[in-house]
């Protein structure tokens, strides 16, 4: 991978292992489909005008097939359900079985014959999820099946999002397709989230909303275009093993939590495991990888 995706690809690693916490803080209050509704719609309304001053939205819109394909299943489905996970499992039970997306996405890109997957590869996504649930340890909450139910269809939408950027919408403009499905899944959520909005906001879930809308959803997700478009979908969901491990280090050092043993063995197990699991397979050539559009190229947000 080159230096320009390890910087995406730990990027996304940081902005994304924040949401486990501010999401958990966000549902004490709020009904997990108004913390949803307000991270898409502020999200979508900072990034609106940018988009309509470069003239992006528009051919979004025409693909408005793919765009709600990708909507439903990259944020509107997921964004609830781990809402509601979050309301009984730990963030820990969450993070271990979000690591799962890679393993899906591996036997999902494979199937559709968009990648191969060597037997290197192959451990180094069973090393990185071995060390996702070795940072954790055994503070594990299975009591809940509908919300273990939930995190697997979440596993699986968020599998199957970045392959529909990357086989239909890599061509469009990240601005126009980010900005355009955060405004389509705020649409779709503002009746439920009407219904149950409450009668009163604190300031931490506000706080914590606002923080989810303008880090990571607005910002989040023009870098992990751009990680896609670098390294493949397949590749991109491999920063699932660096979210709970960021997550689990920013309690350390910020929050004073204790430094276990699982934790110093687990970790750098993620990051091997995450050098192996990305690296290009010895055998791909050319012809079978699926190359990004020099439009959606030209098109990333520089940093």
């Amino acid at each position: 991978m080159t230096r320009r995706g390890w910087a995406l690809f730990f990027a996304m690693g940081v902005i994304w292992g924040l949401p486990y916490a501010m999401i958990r803080i966000a549902v004490a209050d709020l009904d997990p489909i108004v913390v949803a509704f307000g991270r898409t719609l502020i999200g979508g309304l900072i990034l609106l005008p940018i988009a309509l001053y470069t003239k992006t939205l528009v051919p979004v819109f025409r693909r408005w097939r793919p765009l709600l394909l990708y909507t439903v299943t990259e944020i509107t489905g997921p964004w609830v359900l781990i809402g509601y996970a979050e309301t009984t499992l730990n963030s820990s039970t969450v993070g271990l079985l979000v690591a799962a997306v890679p393993l899906i996405a591996v036997v999902i890109v494979t199937v559709l014959g968009h990648d191969r997957f060597d037997a290197r590869r192959i451990v180094g996504l069973m090393i990185g999820f071995g060390g996702v649930a070795t940072l954790i340890g055994m503070d594990i909450d299975l009591s809940n099946p509908a919300a273990i139910g939930a995190i697997g269809l979440t596993t699986i939408g968020y599998a199957v999002g970045p392959i529909v950027i990357n086989r239909a919408l890599a061509d469009l403009p990240p601005m126009g397709v980010v900005t355009a499905s955060l405004l389509l899944a705020a649409a779709i959520y503002a009746p439920f989230a009407s219904w149950r909005w409450p009668r009163h906001v604190t300031a931490d879930s506000g706080w914590s909303v606002l923080g989810l809308a303008i880090l990571c959803t607005a910002v989040a997700f023009l870098f992990f275009f751009a990680l896609i478009s670098e390294v493949g979908p397949a590749r991109a969901t491999v920063v699932a093993y660096i979210n709970p491990a960021v997550a689990i280090l920013l309690g350390v050092a910020a929050l004073h939590e204790p430094m276990t043993a699982g934790m110093a063995i687990g970790f750098p197990l993620v990051i091997l495991g995450s050098i192996l699991g990305t690296a290009r397979s010895r055998d791909t050539t050319a012809s079978h990888a699926v190359p990004a559009a020099p439009e959606a190229i030209a098109g990333l947000p520089e940093r």
